[in-house]
C-alpha cells in the first residue's frame, strides 16, 4: 500500500508567493528573488510531505501562476501575439500571457481565463489556431524533477493530460476542432516523457480530468488512442491516470481498458463508482487503484471509521500491494496549515476539531495507511481522537438554529416571485431613475490601498477605534462619490472600503459562519481568498452594508448601488457544511440577503446589486444533474431579491463564465440588469444572450480589470458598438468586467475616464443619427 496526493498549494504558508509575484510586477523585487522564493516553496512542500511519510510525492504541481499556463508553455502553445516576447525573458512572456502588457514597444492583451471545472480557482485558457504547432519550450517539469532529486526526492511529475488540454482550450479561428491537434501535440509529449525516463522517473501522473465530463465518443477514442500510444512508445513507464471532482461515469469502460499502472478514484465526490470497478467484467485487477478518501476541496475531518470501511472492502478483492492511498483531488484547494491557527478569537477550539488543512491532509492519508496495515497500534490514538471529533461535530449545540430551520420550511413559490414582470418594472425603473442612454457603471469595489488595508488591520487589533476607523472609511468613501461625480458615471458605488473579501465580509456578519486567520488558497495568479466556513445554520441578526450604502448616497443626488453577494456564491465560495443539503443550506444565506435588500430599499437605496458570479461554476459535472442544481440556485437567487417594490433594480454580476448552455436559467433568474465579463472574449461571451434573445438589460463588461493594461476609448468604443450591433442599445449598460479591488488608483481613474469618454460619444452618435 502506497500514500500519494496530487498536488500540493503552492503559494507559501504565508502567502510569500502572492507577495513575490506582486513585488516582481511592481518592480521592487528582481527575477532571481522572484525564483528564489519559488525554490524555497517548492523544497519545503517537499521535505513536509517526506517527513509526514507520503510514499509519491508530486512534482510540477508549483506555478508561479497557473499549471494550464504552465502547460501552455511547455508544449509551446503560445499565440502569435506574444512573438516578440518569445526570445525574450521566458518568465516575462508568461506573465505577459496571463496579465497582459503594455509599455511602449509593446501592448497585448491578456490570454482569457474561466473557472477550473466546478472550483473557484480560475486557469488561463489555451488558444489554438488551425495551422498550430507545437514545440518542447519550456523545461520547468523536467528541472523540477531535477531539483526534487537533490533532496533525495524521486517524485511523481504531474503533468495535463493531452487530450484535456485540447479540450480546456478555445479554438480562435473556424473550420477546424481543436482535437484534430493530437497528433501534432502528442510528440511534444513524448519529448518530455522521453526526457523524465531519461533522469530514471518510475511514474507520471496525467491528470485528464476531462473524464469528469459527458464526453461523446470522439473524445472518448482520443483518450485510448493517447494512453495506447504513450504505453507502446515507453512500455516501462508506469502512468498514473488521474480524474477527479466526479466519477468517471459513462467513460468508465475506456478508461477500465486503458494500458495503465494506476487509476486515481475521486471517493468523496463519487463513491458508488468504487463498486462499478470492482464489479466491472473490463477491470483488469492488476491495475492498480488510487483510493481519493480525503477531501482535496473542504475542510472536515476525515471520518477514519468510514474510510477504512472502504480500504477494506477494496483489500479484500484486489490486495494490498494494489493500493494507493491519497487526496481526492490536488489539495491546491485547501488551506495550508490549521496548526497556524492559533488565536481563539477567529477560529474556537471546538470548531478547530473537526477541521484539517493541506498538512493535516497529508497527516490523515498517512494514519489511514498506518491504521489499515500492520501498524494499527501505532496510530490507535489518531483513531480514537478522530472518533470523538466525528461525535462532537454531529452533537454541537453551535450547529443548529431551529427558527432558520422553520423559516426554510415555510417558503413558498410566493417568495421568489417579484410583484411585477419585467416589462413592467423596466418602464417604472426609467421614470424613477431617469438614466441616460449607455449608462456608465463599475461593479463595485474601488481599489483597496495599502493605506486602506492597514486601517482595517488596525482596527481589528484595537490600534483603532471604531469612531476613528469609521471616520477614515467615510472620508475614503466620499472621495470615492467625488470622483465618480467627477468622471461623470451615472450609477456610482460605495466603493467598499470597509470589505475585505466579498463572502468573508458578509459570512462576519452572518450566524453559522467561523473564520481562519491563514486559511488562504488560491484563487488565480497572486490573488488569494480566505473562505468562510459556513458550520451550522444562518441567519442575520443585524443590517450587514446599510451604513455605508446609506452614508454615500447621502454624499450626492445620482443613484449609488447597495451592494451584496448573492446566496449562491456565498455558499461556493465558502468551506461549506457537509452535514445537510447544500441546497437547505444555500435557502437559508438567500433569507439572509433577502433582509439585507428589504432594509437597503427601506434606507432610500433604489439599485441593489446582488452578485453571483459563482452560478456557473456550481453548475454539476454531469449534464444530467444540472436540472435540480439550476432549479435550487435560481430560487435561492430570486428569494434573495423578490421582497423589494417595482421601482427597486435589482443587478447581478457573472464574471469569467460560458453562458451557453445554461441561459435559460439566467433569464430565469429576472434580474433587471445583470453584468458580464466579455472583454477578454471580444464580447464573445455576449453570443448566448444575442442568441436567447436576452429580454432584460445587460452590461457587457468593456475592460479587463485582471491586466494592468489601460484600455483607449477607441478600444472600449469599438466593443460598444460590437455590442449595439447585436443588442436593444436602450438595454445595453457600460462597465468594466468585475470590480477595482485589485488595481491601483492611477490606472483605474484614466481607465474609467475612457470608458465614460467612449459611452459619451456613444450617445452623440444616436442623436446626430436621430
Amino acid at each position: 500500500m502506497k500514500t500519494t496526493i496530487l498536488g500540493y498549494p503552492r503559494i507559501g504558508s504565508q502567502r510569500e508567493l502572492k507577495k513575490a509575484n506582486e513585488g516582481y510586477w511592481s518592480g521592487k523585487i528582481n527575477q532571481e528573488e522572484l525564483l528564489e522564493t519559488g525554490n524555497r516553496i517548492r523544497k519545503e512542500n517537499w521535505l513536509l510531505q517526506k517527513n509526514i511519510g507520503i510514499d509519491s510525492i508530486p512534482s510540477n504541481d508549483f506555478s508561479f501562476y497557473d499549471q494550464v499556463l504552465d502547460t501552455c508553455l511547455s508544449v509551446g502553445c503560445i499565440p502569435k501575439r506574444y512573438d516578440k516576447l518569445k526570445n525574450e525573458n521566458p518568465l516575462d512572456l508568461y506573465f505577459a500571457m496571463a496579465r497582459g502588457i503594455q509599455n511602449k514597444d509593446i501592448d497585448c492583451t491578456a490570454m482569457e481565463m474561466t473557472k477550473w471545472f466546478d472550483t473557484n480557482y480560475h486557469y488561463i485558457v489555451p488558444e489554438f489556431e488551425k495551422e498550430q504547432t507545437f514545440e518542447f519550450f519550456s523545461t520547468k517539469i523536467v528541472d523540477e524533477y531535477k531539483e526534487a532529486l537533490k533532496f533525495g526526492i524521486k517524485t511523481k511529475p504531474v503533468l495535463i493530460g493531452p487530450v484535456t488540454f485540447l479540450l480546456l482550450g478555445k479554438e480562435k479561428e473556424e473550420g477546424f476542432h481543436r482535437l484534430s491537434l493530437l497528433e501534432k501535440l502528442l510528440p511534444v509529449y513524448f519529448e518530455i516523457i522521453s526526457q523524465l525516463i531519461s533522469l530514471e522517473v518510475e511514474y507520471i501522473q496525467f491528470d485528464e480530468p476531462c473524464l469528469a465530463l459527458d464526453l461523446n465518443e470522439q473524445e472518448r477514442q482520443a483518450i485510448k488512442s493517447t494512453y495506447e500510444k504513450i504505453n507502446t512508445k515507453f512500455p516501462s513507464l508506469k502512468v498514473f491516470l488521474a480524474n477527479y471532482f466526479d466519477c468517471y461515469g459513462d467513460n468508465l469502460n475506456t478508461v477500465l481498458q486503458l494500458p495503465i499502472d494506476t487509476l486515481h478514484l475521486d471517493l468523496v465526490r463519487c463513491q458508488l463508482q468504487l463498486n462499478d470497478i470492482l464489479e466491472s467484467k473490463n477491470y483488469n485487477p492488476n491495475t492498480k487503484l488510487s483510493l481519493g478518501l480525503v477531501d482535496g476541496r473542504n475542510i472536515w475531518k476525515n471520518n477514519f471509521d468510514e474510510s477504512l470501511q472502504i480500504i477494506e472492502l477494496v483489500i479484500s478483492k484486489i490486495g494490498e500491494e494494489n493500493i494507493w492511498i491519497s487526496s481526492s483531488c490536488s489539495l491546491l484547494h485547501s488551506p495550508y496549515d490549521l496548526d497556524l491557527e492559533a488565536n481563539e478569537n477567529n477560529l474556537s477550539s471546538e470548531i478547530k476539531q473537526w477541521l484539517a488543512f493541506a498538512k493535516q491532509k497529508l497527516q490523515e492519508i498517512r494514519t489511514l495507511k498506518g491504521l489499515a496495515s500492520s501498524n494499527y497500534n501505532e496510530f490507535e490514538k489518531e483513531f480514537k481522537d478522530n472518533k470523538i471529533a466525528q461525535v462532537n461535530r454531529k452533537t454541537s449545540t453551535l450547529i443548529h438554529n431551529e427558527a432558520v430551520k422553520n423559516r426554510v420550511l415555510a417558503l413558498s413559490d410566493k417568495d421568489s416571485q417579484r410583484k411585477s414582470t419585467f416589462k413592467s418594472r423596466q418602464a417604472k425603473q426609467k421614470s424613477a431613475l431617469n438614466l441616460p442612454l449607455f449608462p456608465t457603471t463599475t461593479i463595485g469595489s474601488f481599489p483597496q490601498t495599502k493605506e486602506v488595508r492597514s486601517w482595517r488591520s488596525k482596527f481589528k487589533k484595537g490600534i483603532l477605534s471604531q469612531l476613528e476607523y469609521d471616520s477614515l472609511i467615510a472620508k475614503e468613501t466620499k472621495d470615492s462619490i467625488r470622483f465618480q461625480e467627477e468622471t461623470g458615471i451615472d450609477v456610482l458605488v460605495h466603493g467598499e472600503f470597509e470589505r475585505n473579501d466579498m463572502v468573508e465580509y458578509f459570512g462576519e456578519k452572518l450566524n453559522g459562519f467561523a473564520f481562519s486567520s491563514f486559511g488562504w488558497v488560491q484563487s488565480y495568479g497572486s490573488r488569494c481568498v480566505k473562505p468562510p466556513i459556513l458550520f451550522g445554520d444562518v441567519s442575520r441578526e443585524n443590517a450587514m452594508t446599510v451604513k455605508w450604502s446609506s452614508y454615500a448616497q447621502s454624499q450626492t443626488d445620482l443613484p449609488v448601488k447597495g451592494m451584496l453577494t448573492g446566496p449562491v456564491t456565498i455558499l461556493q465560495w465558502s468551506f461549506v457544511r457537509n452535514d445537510q443539503p447544500r441546497k437547505t443550506t444555500c435557502n437559508q444565506i438567500a433569507l439572509a440577503i433577502r433582509d439585507e435588500v428589504v432594509d437597503l430599499e427601506n434606507n432610500g437605496i433604489k439599485i441593489i446589486q446582488i452578485d453571483e458570479p459563482a452560478i456557473r461554476e456550481g453548475l454539476p459535472l454531469r449534464q444530467e444533474a444540472w436540472a435540480n442544481y439550476l432549479d435550487w440556485a435560481v430560487k435561492a437567487f430570486r428569494i434573495s431579491a423578490s421582497g423589494v417594490k417595482d421601482e427597486t433594480q435589482i443587478h447581478t454580476h457573472m464574471c469569467y463564465s460560458e453562458f451557453n448552455d445554461i441561459i435559460n436559467s439566467i433569464a430565469a433568474m429576472d434580474a433587471d440588469v445583470i453584468t458580464i465579463e466579455t472583454s477578454r472574449s471580444e464580447m464573445e461571451l455576449l453570443d448566448a444572450f444575442v442568441d436567447y434573445k436576452y429580454p432584460n438589460e445587460i452590461g457587457p463588461g468593456v475592460y479587463d480589470i485582471h491586466s494592468p493594461r489601460v484600455p483607449a476609448v477607441e478600444e472600449i468604443e469599438h466593443l460598444l458598438i460590437k455590442a449595439k450591433s447585436v443588442l436593444p442599445k436602450e438595454h445595453i449598460w457600460v462597465n468594466p468586467d468585475c470590480g477595482l479591488k485589485t488595481r491601483d488608483w492611477p490606472e483605474t481613474k484614466t481607465a474609467l475616464k475612457n470608458l465614460v469618454k467612449a459611452a459619451k460619444q456613444l450617445r452623440k452618435q444616436e442623436i446626430e443619427v436621430v
